[in-house]
């Protein structure tokens, strides 16, 4: 055997010897525990940051938890299948007290506590909540990493001005992680797996410096690390638990019994490699639901429920600068016969686009008073329509006509409540269409909700062309036959119309300006084809 080898050899026995000889290492730390708030050194005694990067970890320990917690709970468990099993994977403060511990099986565990809540876990909810999490901390930095399935990383390094330093950095991010319902411990340190294993563990973790960063890790316990059960079993038998006694192990001995990748990662620990994060691109529609615990007939009660929802679709669009004219809902029933689907659709319209959750839930409400539900909800939805650019204006100076000013929000609140209070179909607007024909120069369009500009009114304005009539503003929907056009009297005539040839509805006809009798202009046509009946298709004001 080469000397080298075993030189390594009796290095790896000592260890081993020192390890046997060791007691066991503490518990781990318990599943929620207090989170201890980085405290900012003294201006003169805070070392600066002198790395490239400064990466900031957030942990989310009670995920398991908070994925199907609700308030009001009692002691709670999240139980898991591991090996056809169902075990305890999560537990609540109450239900820890209470002699409940990881691993436990259902049996045991409802022994120790009957009134003990048992929830399977949901993975789904879980990483919606990550993304949640994920999505808000686009708030204070574009470069947003996931680390599944409990880890969002940013890198803050140009953010911390901003913002005001690390600790108002770090304690404004708790904060939106708990409104978002997450729990968050943070890791601050030049590269991401190190703050990832500062912030896995229950003390503060804070480092800027790439020199005091081997220094700050050594402490750390391998479970920061989560490699797999078996490798931590080998490491801890020879004695080593922390991340300063691994990182003193031979680097060959250590490659050639764990593997290359396990090095790799110990070199991108300590900053020695690179590490290639991918950014998180957060979704460009908005789909949220929610599922109270009692079926719902109330308006008012669903409201209230949706207005979690509201605000989550707020804050997506405020971070994207967008803004929508069409919101989707959905009320889901529970599965019977006399229901005739499963779920009541709602569709919101709105003039102008929105963003506010407060205007949101006021034409909600106003949609709700009309809506007729079936059956009782089980779950509420939402989707969000095409996200459109929200560009700010100024109000007007002017009111509305005064030299010019424009319309302000009132048009657009305005149609909206009516398309509550009418329905969406009776609340239209027109637009003229390039057409000769006049039955087909016009169209239903979305109400206008700002005022033309002066060069449409010029137009508007701008005298009729010769050999032109002027047209009413009233046509009829049908034209109807004139049986005596002799007591007519024609002012202005003829303009001749002729076509519709390619699609079947071609019309020819010789429009005159008239008036009755009665002193009313009336615009009127002569067909030009046999029998040449005569039609009333408009009146003038």
């Amino acid at each position: 055997m080469p000397r080298n080898n075993r030189v390594t050899s009796a290095r790896w026995l000592n260890a081993g010897r020192q390890g046997r000889a060791a007691t066991h290492p503490p518990q781990a730390a318990p599943l929620v525990a207090p989170v201890p708030p980085i405290v900012p050194a003294p201006p003169e005694s805070q070392p600066g940051i002198d790395a490239a990067q400064l990466w900031l970890a957030l942990h989310l320990p009670a995920l398991l938890l908070e994925a199907v917690a609700k308030m009001g709970d009692p002691p709670l468990a999240v139980i898991d299948t591991d090996r056809g099993v169902q075990r305890v994977v999560a537990m609540t403060a109450a239900a820890r007290t209470q002699g409940i511990q990881r691993g436990l099986g259902v049996s045991a565990a409802l022994a120790l506590l009957a009134d003990l809540v048992l929830r399977p876990r949901d993975l789904r909810r879980e990483q919606q909540l990550l993304i949640q999490v994920a999505t808000a901390a686009l708030d204070f930095s574009p470069r947003v990493s996931l680390e599944p399935p409990d880890g969002v990383l940013l890198e803050i390094k140009g953010s911390l001005q901003l913002f005001g330093g690390l600790a108002a950095l770090s304690h404004a991010l708790q904060q939106r992680c708990a409104a978002e319902g997450a729990t968050a411990r943070i890791g601050v340190a030049p590269n991401p797996l190190a703050a990832l294993a500062g912030a896995r563990t229950a003390r503060s973790f804070s480092v800027t410096s790439e020199a005091q960063l081997v220094a700050r890790l050594a402490p750390l316990p391998l479970l920061a690390l989560r490699w797999p059960d078996v490798t931590l079993d080998r490491l801890g038998s020879m004695g080593v638990r922390t991340l300063g006694e691994l990182l003193r192990l031979p680097r060959a001995g250590f490659a050639k019994r764990f593997g290359r990748s396990q090095l790799v990662m110990l070199d991108r620990l300590v900053g020695k490699l690179p590490e290639p994060r991918q950014i998180f691109r957060p979704k460009e529609r908005f789909r949220g639901r929610c599922e109270p615990s009692f079926e719902i007939s109330d308006h008012g009660t669903i409201l209230r429920y949706l207005q979690p929802l509201l605000a989550q679709l707020e804050r997506f669009l405020r971070q994207r600068q967008c803004a929508l004219t069409t919101l989707h809902c959905r009320f889901w029933h529970r599965r019977a016969d006399a229901v005739p689907a499963r779920f009541t659709p709602l569709r919101l319209a709105l003039a102008a686009p929105e963003w506010s959750a407060e205007r949101f839930a006021a034409l909600l409400g106003a949609h709700l008073e009309r809506l007729v539900l079936p059956a009782p909800v089980i779950r509420c939805e939402l989707r969000s329509g095409e996200l459109l650019p929200f560009a700010l204006s100024s109000s007007s100076l002017w009111q509305l006509g005064e030299h010019g000013g424009a319309q302000g929000p009132e048009a657009p609140a305005l149609i909206e409540r009516l398309r509550a209070r009418l329905g969406s179909a009776a609340v239209y607007g027109l637009c003229l269409v390039p057409e000769h024909r006049p039955e087909h120069a016009w169209s239903v369009r979305e109400p206008a909700t700002t005022l033309a500009t002066t060069a449409d009114a010029a137009r508007a304005v701008t005298p009729p062309v010769d050999g032109y009539l002027r047209r009413p503003l009233w046509l009829l929907q049908q034209a109807q036959p004139l049986p005596d056009a002799s007591r007519l009297q024609l002012l202005e005539g003829p303009e001749r119309i002729e076509s519709g040839w390619w699609d079947g509805r071609d019309i020819a006809r010789d429009y005159y300006l008239a008036r009755d009798r009665h002193g009313t202009e009336l615009w009127v046509y002569r067909q030009r084809l046999a029998p040449h009946a005569w039609f009333l298709h408009g009146v003038f004001g």
